[in-house]
């Protein structure tokens, strides 16, 4: 769209997925990873997700990051990226090392990008406004380069397996970006219904930002993560090691939630969206859209 800010676009691959071990093995006959699962037609989460950013960037512009023992899955679900474009990681350490690791191979292309992140195992339900909430994001942040901007998800229930993101004041005229207040992880049954009842949003995990800016932010928060790969950036052998010696963070939880000053939260109504990351979630989608599938007894008996 013209007037547009450029975006690259991440796509978050290397989950395990193993709360819907269940689902994907009756599906797959294998308990593969949820995102490489065709749970809903005829394409697998992984290449909706593709197909549904594609008119935020070009493949060219399109990174994607998986596991290394997920290659097996990745390539020909990624088959429209072109080969560099598919960062692999040694072993899932969780979305911080792994969006970290992204961010890093980002930089060296374009040190000046602005990037939008995507987890690859959602589900949303109309596409085109979700992509309209993602570019209101990016236009915020093009204006505001210090700013990481979040989509919030007007919650329809109090769901307990979400994280929560508290809006503050409204950024400004011109925009429907909140300040952000601070964020809450899976809270309990009661402390959800509150949060639901004080206006706050699901956090879906979709960010824009600055690249320069993210990195910036992992360096302030988790700066031995940060130095231990920044400085084996340029030799794979070492940036596999020091990858391998890192622990499991998450990039929501461990990173973001500490730094709600340097964010704002862009609210991303009527978008059907749904992280499906429980058999509870997928059955909740599948009742809303009238469209049993012959796995669903599977996903009533794990639920």
């Amino acid at each position: 769209m013209d007037g547009e800010p450029q975006l690259w676009t991440l796509v978050l691959a290397g989950g395990d997925g193993t709360r819907l071990t269940p689902l994907t093995r009756q599906i797959a006959g294998a308990p593969i990873p949820k995102q490489y699962c065709r749970l809903l037609g005829d394409r697998t989460l992984l290449e909706a997700t593709l197909d549904r950013i594609q008119p935020l960037a070009s493949p060219a512009r399109t990174l994607a990051i998986v596991n290394r023992d997920h290659l097996p899955l990745a390539r020909g679900q990624l088959a429209t990226l072109p080969d560099a474009n598919v960062v692999v990681q040694p072993q899932n350490r969780d979305t911080g090392p792994g969006l970290l690791l992204s961010l890093l191979a980002l930089a060296r292309r374009d040190p000046g990008a602005l990037v939008a992140v995507f987890p690859s195992d959602h589900y949303v339900a109309a596409p085109a406004a979700f992509i309209a909430h993602v570019r209101a994001a990016a236009r915020t942040v093009a204006g505001l380069s210090t700013k990481v901007a979040l989509l919030g998800i007007p919650p329809e229930w109090p769901e307990v397996e979400y994280g929560y993101i508290e809006p503050g004041a409204p950024l400004g005229p011109g925009t429907t970006a909140r300040h952000v207040r601070r964020f809450c992880e899976k809270p309990d049954l009661a402390a959800a219904r509150a949060l639901v009842a004080a206006g706050a949003l699901w956090n879906a995990f979709v960010l824009v930002g600055r690249v320069a800016r993210l990195l910036e932010l992992v360096a302030i928060v988790r700066p031995d993560d940060f130095e231990a790969l920044w400085s084996a950036a340029d030799d794979a052998e070492r940036l596999a090691a020091a990858y391998g010696a890192l622990a499991s963070w998450n990039f929501s939880r461990d990173l973001l939630a500490a730094v709600p000053a340097h964010l704002v939260v862009e609210p991303a109504p009527d978008t059907g969206w749904s992280d499906w990351g429980t058999p509870e979630l997928v059955l909740r989608t599948l009742r809303a859209l009238g469209r049993p599938a012959p796995w669903a007894a599977a996903a009533a008996s794990a639920a």
